[in-house]
């Protein structure tokens, strides 16, 4: 009763690591975090949040919940919440994102898009309603 293991059946507190000196070409699909110090092209499509570490680099598509960006990005990035750059981070590509916050000294050579989102009032009743 007391020694049984309880198994999460949440997988989001999952964290995924590609460590630095690794490398990876392929998509990649979870629902947990991930954190990346070494190479990836590709996708990496998660509903948890993705961290590129200071010596991480990714090429390819990227569509997260949440993002640090330590280190580089190329290409399409899309972040339903906050994306948040570090002073060393490199972006370039198509980035849209519900909130950005950039410390001074990150690059940052992209297409942006915001998403917010909008009150419509129909019938007495507000509903709220994301764009892009």
């Amino acid at each position: 009763m007391f020694n049984e293991k309880k198994e999460n059946p949440n997988p989001v507190g999952e964290r995924n690591i590609i460590a630095k000196n690794s490398s990876l070409v392929g998509d990649i699909k979870s629902d947990g975090d991930f954190r990346v110090d070494g190479k990836i092209e590709g996708t990496i499509q998660t509903s948890g949040r993705v961290v590129i570490g200071k010596e991480g680099y990714v090429s390819g598509t990227i569509d997260c919940t949440n993002a640090d960006i330590e280190g580089t990005f190329s290409g399409k990035l899309i972040v339903d919440q906050i994306l948040s750059l570090k002073s060393t981070a490199d972006i370039s590509g198509d980035v849209v994102m519900g909130k950005l916050s950039v410390e001074p000294g990150a690059v940052f050579n992209a297409t942006c898009a915001m998403k917010s989102a909008v009150k419509v009032i129909q019938n007495g009743a507000e509903k709220t309603k994301k764009t892009a």
